[in-house]
């Protein structure tokens, strides 16, 4: 590939981008990056900027041009001209002259799908390969990037799509398409306007539309058979395994098929000999002992309890539960009329319901609690109409990306009167003899922040969301570097 420099697209080109007269014919997919310098871009892809690159595919023709091609911002945009009609001949050659106006009236000419995937396939299979000759060491290097889907059908709308792309930790937004414009009451579509934005490596992000755009719209173009088995484990099998939605993502992506969504589960779990909840408590263990000589989870607890006893709350939400120790705590209250926990990990709630004795409380008791299994990052109406919200060493266990939708859930749908929220003082770090220098007191945290950090984040959170903000420390404080959790009391 040549050095790329700056580049501005010649006026066909931005034609065709921004609004040509054939812009509903085409399905249009745009991939960006402010990594410096952006122009890098190409080298990923494999397709330089300065050029119109062009593949026919059996279905029409694929473009790739750059809209924008500067050392700030890079853009590629992958458009696909369908024919219809002569795909539509095409199949009922197949099919023996089968006809159908469907056939000819339909969304497939715009609305991205598996065309798009199997486009996706062919013109990046270097770069889907994680391959790049003139960048390698970028190649296995995330970097920032922007997708945009302008007209994106999706089955399940807004929800579908956060759940299968959050957990890969993308940020989304989407706005949903009128089904038409100038009849508004005849209300939306299925079609979504999506943008997609996060950190990621460019292999793992075309493998991640490669299999999810066809489940998003919940069908495929093509018959789907034992091979395509071997494409979702090929292209999805490093993260797919671990997804919250693999069930849903594998039994959209097979077509339902129960025998061949059978067949890649049973495949995608044997390479996973780790049971998650195995490792989710030897992570635990380790960090509890590298806090236990000061006994932080009991005075935690205590402190937690005590800010909820002195706002008053009556209806309390345990969110991120865990083991069911500060509902434990605060069962023990008069009152606390009613302890909900909520928690992603169905065995942190077994446990939970084993360390409460539900099986044997008395009635009167049993009344007053209750364990949920839910996301933090989903918004959820069986958290909305309590007092109060304790969130007990819980955020340093989420991406950076999701700490958005995380206060989006609990601050401004959610939305208790009082949140009590725990979090590791990562200043303190350097005062735990068993940690490495820059090291994180639990494998799954996903950082831990200084008291400066923690502030201004509470601080915006509380600004955004109309609550007050008092933080304090607990444990023994350190006059240099405070005390080793950071607790933040928001009330409105």
């Amino acid at each position: 590939m040549e050095p790329l420099g700056c580049h501005v697209s010649n006026d066909r080109e931005r034609e065709d981008i921004q609004g040509s007269d054939r812009s509903e014919e085409i399905m249009i997919l745009t991939i960006s990056t402010t990594h410096q310098p952006a122009t890098d871009l190409g080298f990923l892809l494999h397709k330089h900027p300065d050029r119109h690159h062009v593949t026919e595919l059996s279905f029409g023709t694929a473009h790739i041009v750059y809209p924008e091609a500067s050392v700030d911002r890079c853009s590629a945009a992958l458009m696909i001209e369908v024919d219809p009609v002569g795909l539509v001949r095409k199949n009922q050659r197949a099919s023996a002259g089968d006809f159908s106006l469907s056939q000819y009236v339909n969304d497939r000419p715009y609305a991205v799908s598996s065309f798009m995937a199997v486009a996706l396939a062919k013109v990046f299979a270097t770069a889907m390969s994680g391959r790049s000759k003139e960048r390698p060491e970028l190649a296995g290097q995330p970097i920032p990037v922007e997708v945009t889907l302008p007209v994106v059908p999706c089955r399940g709308s807004e929800g579908v799509l956060r759940r299968v792309f959050e957990p890969l930790g993308y940020s989304v937004e989407a706005s949903p398409i009128a089904l038409d414009a100038e009849f508004p009451g005849w209300g939306d579509s299925r079609y979504l306007s999506v943008r997609l934005t996060g950190t990621q490596k460019m292999k793992d992000l075309l493998e991640h539309l490669y299999v999810l755009l066809p489940v998003l719209d919940d069908d495929k173009h093509y018959w789907v058979g034992p091979d395509e088995v071997d494409k979702l484990l090929r292209r999805g099998g490093e993260w797919l395994a671990v997804h919250p939605e693999r069930d849903l993502i594998a039994d959209r992506y097979l077509r339902h098929d129960r025998h061949l969504t059978s067949e890649a589960m049973a495949h995608l779990l044997e390479d996973d000999p780790l049971d998650p909840d195995d490792v989710a408590a030897e992570h635990d263990a380790e960090e509890e002992a590298v806090e236990r000589p000061l006994s932080l989870s009991e005075q935690r607890i205590e402190a937690v309890a005590a800010a909820l006893d002195e706002a008053g709350a009556r209806r309390v939400l345990d969110l991120g539960c865990g083991q069911g120790k500060l509902i434990q705590r605060l069962l023990k209250s008069a009152a606390i009329e009613q302890v909900v926990g909520l928690d992603v990990s169905s065995h942190s709630l077994q446990v939970a319901a084993l360390r409460l004795h539900l099986d044997t409380m008395s009635p009167h008791q049993r009344q007053r609690v209750e364990l949920l299994q839910g996301s933090l990052i989903y918004r959820d109406r069986r958290l909305q109409g309590f007092d109060a919200a304790a969130i007990v060493e819980v955020i340093e266990h989420l991406d950076y990306s999701r700490l958005t939708s995380f206060e989006r859930v609990v601050f401004a749908h959610a939305r208790p009167s009082v949140i009590v929220l725990t979090t590791p003082n990562a200043d303190y770090n350097a005062r735990f003899e068993s940690l490495p220098a820059g090291g994180l007191r639990h494998r799954d945290h996903r950082f831990e922040w200084s008291r400066v950090e923690f502030a201004n984040w509470a601080s915006g959170v509380g600004e955004r969301n109309h609550y007050r903000v008092a933080i304090s420390g607990i444990g023994q404080n350190d006059d240099e570097l405070g005390a080793p959790t950071q607790m933040a009391v928001f009330s409105r």
